[in-house]
């Protein structure tokens, strides 16, 4: 009973922050802000611009911002989970496709630097094929390149008798 309280709980702020989010995202929401932050700059002259007019707007400001960060935070952890996992299932379905890459975002940064070096590496061979829809591990880039290489050279050699 208690787990299916917590996970009421997670599913609600969960639907609250997605909610949220896109309100506050909206164009409404900003003029709404725009308009506040003119009335509070209108106001200034009929409380001689004291202290708690300053305070009201810095106290108001502070608030919305800090819990903004959660929101939006629980919001885009949400998205980028749901993208992570699109991609993995187009990953994974793809027949070319590395399945290294299904749970990268597991990986540390250095490893990630690694795998970036791997395709840049994939990609310099690959600009030298004649066609762009051809697929390479890099161990099948690197033979099919020495392949392609050694038959123009005997071509060349071929040329040169």
């Amino acid at each position: 009973m208690k787990n299916a309280t917590i996970i009421n709980y997670n599913n609600t702020f969960e639907k609250f922050a997605s909610k949220v989010s896109r309100i506050t995202g909206s164009t409404v929401a900003f003029c709404c802000a725009f308009l506040v932050i003119i009335a509070w700059a209108v106001t200034g002259p009929f409380f001689n611009f004291s202290q708690t007019w300053q305070l009201i707007i810095n106290t108001g400001t502070t608030i919305v911002t800090f819990l903004m960060v959660f929101i939006i935070q629980k919001a885009q952890n949400k998205d980028s989970l749901a993208i992570q996992l699109k991609l993995n299932e187009l990953v994974a379905s793809h027949k070319y496709a590395s399945n290294r890459l299904v749970d990268i975002e597991d990986m540390t940064e250095e490893e990630m630097r690694v795998i970036q070096k791997y395709y840049v590496h994939l990609s310099k061979l690959t600009e030298q094929d004649e066609s762009l829809q051809c697929s390479h591990s890099i161990e099948e880039a690197e033979e099919l390149q020495d392949f392609k290489q050694s038959i123009r050279d005997s071509r060349k050699e071929g040329f040169e008798v």
